[in-house]
């Protein structure tokens, strides 16, 4: 076997209309509507798409009651990754898109072949919102060149 692409992620969420908003209004993912019943049937569930394909994003809200999201060095996901565009410009528009939101930047890094800046979603997931270096070669040597801080 060989995984061929990333399909999709899915997420639990306390509150799905909080977090369907950000990532439809905040981060611009367009949001599915399924038809009756969701895809877990009456569970609020929220289906987004970039239109690449079926979807790449679920929710699933779990409810006030939910534990956390653990922070600092624990076991499970760390963070993904979403490709905003193909130049420092369109990272610089994502800077400020989020600051007017009004949501955490927790870290922004020049990773030679790519420039990120990572955010928290409303449950505290973080996203990596990121574009890939023009010109950098993607080798053994670039992608594990020590990360620096990121001046855009």
């Amino acid at each position: 076997m060989q995984v061929k692409e990333l399909g999709h992620i899915v997420l639990y969420v306390r509150d799905i209309e909080r977090s369907a908003a950000f990532y439809r209004d905040v981060l611009g993912w367009q949001q599915l509507r399924p038809q009756g019943d969701g895809p877990l049937g009456r569970i609020p569930v929220a289906l987004f798409s970039s239109g690449r394909t079926h979807h790449e994003l679920l929710l699933i809200e779990v409810g006030a009651s939910a534990q956390p999201v653990p922070q600092g060095r624990r076991l499970g996901m760390y963070h993904f990754g979403l490709k905003v565009g193909d130049s420092d410009e369109e990272l610089r528009d994502a800077v400020t898109r989020i600051q007017e939101a009004g949501v955490p930047i927790v870290g922004m890094s020049d990773h030679t072949v790519s420039h990120s800046l990572y955010v928290l979603d409303p449950d505290g997931n973080e996203i990596e919102l990121y574009i890939d270096v023009p010109g950098v070669d993607w080798n053994l040597e670039t992608v594990m060149a020590p990360v620096k801080a990121l001046a855009l």
